[in-house]
């Protein structure tokens, strides 16, 4: 690796610190088994999750990392730490959405779920999007490589990539900072770890059926049950089936997904699960994306391009996507105090996708001053036009495009953990091996794909694959990475956390275009805090990461790894008067080698060189009462470009980011009375200025969101009517450049109804 000279003495304490938590499994092998009987940490974190903080209230089942969430507010996370940890224990800021949250709200996409987060941007490029996912943390793109689930990468490359049913999870929860220390390469803005539900142990069954505004419907049912002598069989099976119009002109979609699912446990001490999955989609595109910025954020002289407008061809446009995970989770605790936790899976993926997208106007004048933008094959305005092509002002270039992918990948985590003393500490080691294969093999290939009037589009244009297999290319990557982590705590309420890795990364392809390389590294965590008897907990952590990157530039050259590292310091807050969490945060994160969208060649990307990300992150939630439940978050953050080979771009703030952010969410229950089982839920959501071109001389407005909804629950079924964006205010998204601008989403009233037993 090369470094830089102003760093050379961060990196030797901090690859100091891994190196040093790296050899702590060697050090607590020798301690004596009689030493598991100090529980004294777990009775206090149990005790204390169990205190929902509410005046007379029942008291709650204590929490674990991974299962249900008491209303809005969790006390314990395994993201942070890979252990069954407090949060205020996790020496950087950690965000938890529970599934009641998630109901509440009515969040049918898992970017829909993080929309009222600190330090989260969701569907960056515009409202809803069958297909992907979108997240940015702390202003880094963490779509392909910062989603992940039950604690394993779902790595995404190109259309290789795997998309979850939140009706499948239990909670999701956000590490904000770097996590290469616990995962590995990974976003260093953060990760989103996605916790599926598990079986129960219980009886149950959850029906629930829903249609919104557009005529999408959907149908899902989530059911359980125990078996066995000793009652030491669970089973779990999720699903859910959706479809029918979108909000664009002639888009249409239908997917589904199923979740089967046992648990066998003979003892308190070993805990195995199976598990099996399956989705597929099946759709034609929604619009709204891929348009200039002149005509969406700006009038031009005809107006702007409605944001219902269907931009592609009705009977050529598809999309069929099918994915398969299948998978384990062992657990096991040996008599002399060590646990292992061994979890293995394997993905499947296939994508197929036709259709052509739009890419600025065929009129020059229309486009905006500046530099004049590259169409494929090196032209600068788009010649060789297809037959009948519009001749009109206002008609958009449209670009013919089609990809075949399959995706195989293996991962494996083994990890184990072991509490003990030595003298006046108390350690809780960790120690891992991580492992993950993936396998791309896609075709990609492009043309001309006519004009479109965006208000009176005529289909039929041919569409002419004169750039086939531009990419035709089998991608092997394989990484394997060693971990440690020793919790410290000592003298009633100090904690360290010191963490170390090494990874090493080998990445092969053949075909168009090649590639090889390997590399390795180490990276680093040592974190600081105090927890104070009345729940105030202040922190300081340093982390450094790795994040190989897969790809080349549009000329060829091969991607550097990302590596960077981030400062942060906090206080978190757990009253002993009221169940709630509060975090506040201030971090300074640099990611070098950082890859933005190239604003010249539609999916194609770019190095920038180095990327400074340093702001303000204040985040709230709390269960008032037994009726209210009220969240809060405010993010304010400053991200520019420090070093590039093109100095007009050095001091600027990368597209689709935007600095500002707020979000409010408050819901009350009726309990008593005429009007018992009522429920009102409202929030507003705040959404700052973003730049639409890497020289920041386009800006996107801010926007300011509502969100509503209203419920009736009755012994065992209930109704409910959730509103986003109550008053349809139109508005911009974001730009990835002046031609890759999306509407936000339009006003969308969903009606479901449910029913349990």
């Amino acid at each position: 690796m090369t470094y830089n000279s102003g760093n050379q003495f961060r990196d030797i304490l901090m690859n100091g610190a891994a190196l040093a938590v790296l050899f702590i499994p060697s050090i607590a092998a020798a301690q004596q088994p009689q030493q598991k009987i100090e529980l004294g940490t777990i009775v206090v974190e149990g005790d204390r999750s169990q205190d929902n903080g509410n005046e007379g209230g029942p008291a709650q089942a204590a929490e674990t990392g991974t299962g249900p969430v008491n209303g809005y507010v969790a006390t314990k996370s395994t993201t942070g730490s890979k252990t069954d940890t407090r949060i205020t224990a996790i020496p950087q800021s950690v965000s938890v959405v529970g599934r009641e949250e998630i109901d509440d709200r009515k969040a049918l996409k898992v970017d829909e779920i993080l929309r009222y987060t600190a330090g989260v941007n969701t569907s960056a490029f515009g409202g809803p999007d069958p297909d992907t996912d979108w997240f940015y943390i702390r202003g880094f793109d963490a779509t392909q490589t910062g989603v992940f689930l039950d604690g394993m990468q779902l790595y995404s490359y190109g259309f290789g990539g795997f998309q979850i049913d939140p009706f499948t999870l239990e909670r999701v929860e956000v590490l904000k900072g770097p996590a290469s220390v616990l995962y590995g390469g990974a976003n260093p803005g953060g990760i989103i770890n996605l916790v599926s539900k598990r079986p129960t142990f219980e009886d149950f069954g959850y029906v629930e059926l829903g249609v919104n505004n557009w005529g999408n419907a959907y149908i899902g049912g989530d059911f359980g049950g125990v078996s066995g002598e000793q009652k030491e069989w669970s089973w779990r099976f999720t699903g859910r089936i959706a479809g029918g119009d979108q909000y664009t002109d002639y888009s249409e979609d239908l997917r589904g997904t199923v979740l089967p699912q046992i648990t066998y446990k003979p003892n308190d001490a070993t805990t195995l699960t199976l598990y099996a999955q399956y989705s597929a989609l099946d759709q034609i595109h929604i619009g709204g994306g891929f348009l200039p910025y002149n005509g969406t954020v700006v009038s031009t002289t005809f107006g702007k391009i409605p944001r219902d407008a269907f931009l592609g061809e009705p009977d050529i446009d598809n999309q069929s996507r099918w994915h398969t995970l299948v998978g384990y989770e062992l657990e096991h605790e040996f008599d002399n105090g060590w646990t292992i936790n061994h979890n293995a899976r394997y993905g499947h993926v296939k994508n197929e996708e036709r259709g052509p997208y739009t890419y600025g106007y065929y009129n020059q004048a229309l486009d905006l001053d500046g530099d004049p933008f590259t169409y494929p094959g090196g032209n600068t305005s788009p010649v060789g036009s297809p037959p009948n092509a519009p001749g009109l002002g206002n008609a958009l270039f449209r670009i013919a495009f089609e990809h075949e992918t399959e995706v195989d990948t293996v991962t494996t985590d083994t990890r184990m953990s072991r509490e003990f003393d030595t003298g006046f500490l108390n350690h809780r080691v960790l120690a891992g091996l991580d492992y993950r294969y993936f396998l791309i093999d896609h075709v990609q290939s492009s043309g001309l794909g006519g004009g479109v009037d965006p208000f009176n589009p005529v289909y039929g244009q041919p569409q002419v694959i004169n750039n086939p297999n531009y990419i035709d290319q089998e991608l092997e990557q394989q990484v394997l990475g060693f971990y440690g982590q020793d919790q410290i705590r000592f003298g009633g309420g100090w904690l360290i956390t010191l963490n170390g890795r090494y990874d090493y990364v080998n990445t092969e392809a053949t075909g168009t275009p090649a590639l090889a390389g390997d590399d390795g590294a180490l990276s680093g965590r040592a974190g600081f805090a105090y927890e104070f008897d009345n729940g105030i907990t202040p922190y300081v952590s340093a982390a450094t990461f790795f994040n190989p990157l897969v790809g080349t530039t549009f000329a060829g050259a091969l991607f550097e790894p990302e590596e960077g590292e981030q400062y942060e310091v906090g206080v978190k807050y757990r009253p002993t008067f009221v169940d709630a969490l509060i975090t506040a945060s201030l971090f300074d994160l640099t990611k070098q080698n950082a890859t933005v969208n190239d604003p010249d060649h539609l999916f194609q990307q770019i190095q920038t060189g180095e990327v400074r990300s340093r702001g303000f992150e204040l985040e709230g939630k709390a269960n008032i009462t037994e009726s209210l439940k009220v969240l809060a978050a405010f993010t304010a953050f400053d991200i520019d470009v420090t070093k590039d080979t093109n100095a007009a771009v050095i001091g600027k703030t990368p597209t689709t980011v935007p600095e500002v952010t707020a979000s409010l969410w408050v819901d009350y229950a009726i309990r008593y009375g005429v009007f018992e089982g009522v429920s009102f839920g409202a929030g507003m959501r705040y959404q700052g200025e973003t730049w639409a071109n890497a020289q920041n001389t386009l800006k996107v407005p801010d926007a300011v969101l509502a969100d509503a909804a209203i419920r009736y629950e009755r012994d065992d079924w209930g109704v409910s009517l959730n509103v986003t964006n109550l008053f349809d205010k139109e508005y911009v998204k974001g730009c990835g450049s002046e031609l890759q601008c999306g509407y936000g989403d339009s006003r969308t009233i969903t009606l479901s109804a449910h029913y349990k037993w």
